[in-house]
């Protein structure tokens, strides 16, 4: 079977597009700042706060800006998390030079995930359950500041060449 050369071929079937976009976006909120349970009646209900809608907006004109388009079907992430540099990282850094960053403040990435998927929902993709692969990492803070790099990658499922059910 032949894949067109546009696609990179995956072991898991999965072809991933050459059409990547990649968006800067501002840190993902807490999941405390982004949900808050509401009562209704006799349930509670959990709903986005005022903080969670600002950053939606946000992150919906960001992402029009760097070109993102919504995708229909099966996608890719890749996230890089880079949490704020504190001031005194360079001493945290003379003392540790191999983990000091591991004690900087930041969001936990999982957390981070979950916002960042609500807030991409109908902007890059349909609905997170078309998320089909996530390579997602905490990196090491840098002189650029806090923020969230993400890569949306269309993916196709291989065909399955039609004459084998025949």
């Amino acid at each position: 079977m032949s894949i067109p050369a546009s696609f990179a071929h995956a072991q898991d079937g999965l072809c991933q597009a050459q059409t990547d976009t990649t968006v800067v976006l501002p840190p993902a909120l807490s999941a405390n700042k982004y949900w808050r349970p509401v009562n209704i009646g006799k349930h509670i209900t959990i709903v986005p706060t005022s903080e969670a809608k600002a950053y939606r907006h946000e992150v919906a004109m960001l992402a029009r800006k760097a070109g993102v388009r919504l995708t229909r079907g099966r996608v890719a992430l890749t996230v890089r998390m880079y949490p704020a540099r504190p001031q005194d990282w360079a001493k945290r850094a003379a003392k540790d030079p191999d983990g000091w960053d591991d004690t900087v403040r930041s969001i936990d990435l999982d957390n981070a995930l979950k916002v960042l998927l609500d807030a991409l929902k109908n902007i890059a993709f349909e609905d997170d359950s078309w998320v089909r692969r996530i390579d997602a990492e905490r990196c090491e803070p840098d002189e650029h500041g806090a923020r969230v790099v993400v890569t949306i990658s269309p993916l196709v499922r291989e065909r399955i060449a039609p004459g084998l059910f025949a």
